[in-house]
């Protein structure tokens, strides 16, 4: 039995319609299509599958990749903040100063003759050397080395001199450690020595207490000026003190208490 349908016949069957045609191709079509949709699925999992099982080979296949990320190395990471080599100051960096000093001593005398006497001490500027290590990015110690010769004053003229090396001990805390422009403040102890002393009043040697004990405060700023390189200006306030006699008798005690400030360079290593 034929079916005959008002639009054109097939070429190979007169008989048939095109539309007859047209349902068989649009069946065809269909297949075909989910047949590619099918082995594109299967490629998709059996490439993942492969870079799960073999994740090097997959390295290896992306070059461009590869070169893009050594292209920028991961930042190394300093509690929390990036760690540039080029600025500021970090854990284990040591830093060393040079600095010329002002000493300025803040002097006045205790005891039963000494007050009476008005004995005074003069200033001296002087070289001096300090280093720090960094404990922490933020946290520092300090060791400061230098050396002074005062000239003592009284009512009754001049007294003479004595040499001054005064050690100090700081722990200090280094504010914006990561930039170029870093202060810093800073706490700890003094040792004191007096040493070679000419101390006399009208020739009669006076005698004076070799050691001192005392604290020491301290705040100063870094500015960085090249990678290794910076300016430093820094105060200080030390206590520092003796005791005097005169032929076994007990003057009182000479307070010295300098302000130092200073002003340097200083490199980091």
């Amino acid at each position: 039995m034929r079916i005959k349908f008002a639009a054109g016949t097939c070429f190979y069957h007169r008989s048939c319609s095109l539309t007859t045609l047209e349902i068989i191709m649009k069946h065809a079509l269909g297949t075909s299509a989910i047949a590619a949709a099918l082995v594109t699925g299967a490629a998709f999992f059996s490439t993942s599958a492969l870079a799960q099982a073999n994740p090097q080979a997959t390295s290896q296949a992306t070059p461009a990749a590869q070169a893009e990320n050594n292209a920028a190395p991961a930042a190394e990471k300093t509690f929390g903040f990036i760690k540039d080599s080029s600025q500021g100051i970090y854990a284990g960096d040591i830093l060393a100063r040079v600095r010329a000093i002002g000493i300025l001593p803040d002097s006045h005398a205790s005891g039963s003759v000494l007050p009476t006497l008005g004995v005074t001490v003069n200033n001296a500027i002087v070289p001096e050397l300090d280093f720090t290590y960094m404990i922490l990015d933020n946290v520092g110690v300090e060791l400061i080395l230098g050396m002074s010769r005062h000239q003592l004053t009284s009512n009754l003229g001049h007294l003479g001199g004595v040499n001054v090396l005064p050690p100090t001990l700081l722990l200090q805390y280094h504010f914006n450690h990561a930039g170029k422009v870093r202060p810093y403040v800073g706490a700890g102890i003094n040792y004191t020595r007096f040493w070679n002393s000419n101390l006399n009043a009208g020739g009669t040697p006076i005698s004076i207490k070799n050691h001192s004990v005392g604290p020491a405060l301290q705040a100063g700023v870094d500015i960085q000026m090249t990678k290794n390189l910076f300016f430093n200006i820094d105060i200080k306030k030390i206590w520092m003190k003796t005791d005097t006699s005169l032929a076994g008798t007990d003057l009182g005690t000479l307070h010295i208490d300098p302000l130092i400030v200073g002003v340097g360079v200083g490199m980091k290593f």
